[in-house]
């Protein structure tokens, strides 16, 4: 987590994630609409998580959140 999100308690998480090439495009209008749709909330920190081995890529987007 950065430094300055240490010092705040998240109260929940989200987490985005897909191994499919064309979720992954999608990933970003995906995130984007879902923080619109929860415009009641603090995003205090997330990770970008990557994976493959040698079929799949993963890509996984945790966001750590607090209810305003």
């Amino acid at each position: 987590m950065s430094g300055e999100s240490r010092n705040m308690s998240f109260t929940n998480i989200k987490v985005f994630s897909t191994t499919l090439a064309r979720d992954r495009e999608m990933m970003g209008e995906n995130i984007s609409r879902w923080i619109k749709e929860n415009s009641n909330i603090e995003i205090l920190d997330r990770v970008v998580t990557q994976s493959s081995d040698k079929e799949f890529h993963c890509l996984t987007i945790t966001l750590f959140y607090r209810m305003k």
